[in-house]
C-alpha cells in the first residue's frame, strides 16, 4: 500500500483516508460519510457547523448526497491495484420508507395481519441499528406502534406483539408528541399491566416492563394517582416470582419508584408486600444497579410508618441495610442512611425493637459502626460525613455507645 500512489480525490479531506462511502455536501465538497457526520455532530446545537474545506456554514441537518460515481471509481481502482474492495454501503434510511410501513401498520382490518407482521419485522430490523432511532422517532414510529399494541391487547391478538414492544422499547423518546399521547393514557398502562400478568413469554414481559417504565416517566401525577391496588400487586408479584430478566426486574423497580410520589401509592406498594420481597431480593446479592434501585425504593417506602414497620418485622432487614453501607456505592450509602434515620425515629418514638434485636440487627449496626470509626482518620470528606451521621443515628437507634 505504501508503494501505491492514491489519487488525491479518493481521500477524505477530514480523515485523509480512502473514502468508503463518499457523500457530497451542499458546499460541493465530498467527504467520507462517517467523517462528515462526526464533524457535524460536534457543532453546537444552536449554531451551524462550518465546511472544513470552504469554511462556509453547513447545517447540522444538511443533506449528504451519495457520490455513486466516485464510489465506483474507488472500488474499480482498489480491484485494479489488488486491494481489498470497498463494499457498497447500505442506502441510508429514508423517511418515506418509514411512512409506508406506518401506513401498513395502521390498517385495522384483521385480514391485514400478514401486512402488520411484515411491517413490524422490517421496523424491528431497522430499529436494531442505533443510527436509525432518531429518524424513526421523528417519523412517528413510536406513536404508531403504541397504538398498534393497544389495539392488539383490546382485541386479544398476540401476533406481532413481541416485535411491536421491542420496536417501541428501542425507538421511544420523551418527545412532546409522545408525552401528549401517554401522559394521561391509562388504557395503555393497563395494556402493559395485562401483558405482564399474562402467560406470554418472559421476553415479551421484559419488553413490556421497559416500555411501561418509559411511559410512567412522562405520565401525569393524575394518572399515577388512578392506579389500582391490583396494579401494584402485579408488579410486586413479578419481583417475587423472579421469572423475568434482570433488565425486566430493574424496569419494574423503576415503575414502582416512579409511582411513589403519590403517598397512597406508597401505602399500596407496602400493602402488596413489597418491603419483605425487596429485602429477600437484596439478600440474594443482585447486581449493583439492582441493589441501588432496591435501596431507592426501600427508602421511599420507609418514609411511611407501615413501610418502616415491615422492615423492622423482617429478622434480617436492618442487618442487611447496615451491611451494605460503604460496600456498594454512594447511592446505596445515601438511601441506607435515610432508611436508618427513618427507623431510628420510629424506635425513638416507641416503635418496635424486639424483632431487630432478635434478627441480629443491633449486632450488624454495631459492627458497621465500629468499622466506620476508622474513616474519621481518612481525608475523604464524603466518607467522614457518612460515618459521622451513621454513628449518630446508631446511638439514637440502639441506645448503645460506640465510643
Amino acid at each position: 500500500m505504501d508503494d501505491i500512489e492514491i489519487p488525491r480525490y479518493f481521500l477524505c479531506p477530514i480523515s485523509l483516508q480512502i473514502m468508503k462511502d463518499p457523500v457530497t455536501t451542499v458546499t460541493g465538497i465530498t467527504y467520507d460519510r462517517e467523517s462528515i457526520e462526526q464533524w457535524l455532530a460536534t457543532a453546537s446545537p444552536s449554531e451551524n457547523a462550518v465546511c472544513p474545506v470552504t469554511k462556509q456554514p453547513l447545517a447540522r441537518t444538511a443533506d449528504l448526497t451519495p457520490n455513486h460515481m466516485l464510489r465506483r471509481l474507488i472500488q474499480a481502482w482498489c480491484t485494479t491495484n489488488a486491494l481489498d474492495r470497498i463494499p457498497t454501503p447500505k442506502s441510508p434510511l429514508h423517511r418515506s420508507i418509514l411512512l409506508k410501513l406506518i401506513r401498513e401498520l395502521k390498517k385495522s382490518d384483521q385480514r391485514d395481519s400478514f401486512l402488520h407482521v411484515n411491517a413490524l419485522k422490517k421496523l424491528d430490523e431497522l430499529a436494531g441499528e442505533t443510527k436509525n432511532h432518531q429518524l424513526m422517532a421523528e417519523a412517528g414510529v413510536p406513536k404508531a406502534v403504541a397504538l398498534f399494541v393497544l389495539r392488539c391487547v383490546k382485541e386479544g391478538r398476540f401476533l406481532g406483539l413481541e416485535e411491536a414492544l421491542r420496536v417501541l422499547q428501542r425507538t421511544w423518546a420523551p418527545t412532546s408528541e409522545n408525552k401528549r399521547l401517554m401522559e394521561d393514557n391509562l388504557d395503555f398502562v393497563k395494556a402493559m399491566w395485562w401483558v405482564l400478568g399474562s402467560d406470554l413469554e418472559n421476553a415479551v414481559k421484559t419488553h413490556a416492563a421497559v416500555v411501561l417504565k418509559s411511559v410512567l416517566e412522562v405520565a401525569s401525577l393524575g394518572l399515577k394517582e388512578r392506579l389500582e391496588f391490583d396494579f401494584f400487586t402485579q408488579m410486586v408479584k413479578l419481583l417475587r416470582a423472579n421469572t423475568i430478566s434482570q433488565q425486566g426486574v430493574r424496569a419494574v423497580l423503576h415503575v414502582l419508584i416512579e409511582t411513589c410520589p403519590c403517598g397512597r401509592n406508597r401505602t399500596k406498594i407496602v400493602e402488596a408486600g413489597a418491603v419483605l420481597d425487596l429485602i429477600e431480593m437484596e439478600l440474594c446479592s443482585p447486581e449493583k444497579k439492582t441493589t441501588e434501585l432496591i435501596f431507592c425504593l426501600l427508602a421511599l417506602l420507609c418514609s411511611c410508618a407501615d413501610g418502616r414497620q415491615q422492615l423492622l418485622k423482617h429478622a434480617g432487614g436492618i442487618a442487611m441495610v447496615a451491611k451494605r453501607l460503604l460496600r456498594v456505592s454512594a447511592t446505596v450509602d445515601d438511601r441506607a442512611l435515610c432508611i436508618i434515620v427513618d427507623c431510628a425515629i420510629l424506635r425513638h418514638t416507641g416503635g418496635g425493637y424486639g424483632d431487630v434485636e432478635g434478627g441480629g440487627g443491633v449486632e450488624a449496626l454495631h459492627g458497621a459502626a465500629s468499622g466506620l470509626r476508622g474513616l474519621f482518620e481518612e481525608e475523604s470528606e464524603r466518607d467522614f460525613e457518612v460515618a459521622f451521621e451513621f454513628l449518630e443515628q446508631f446511638a439514637l437507634y440502639t441506645g448503645v455507645s460506640v465510643n
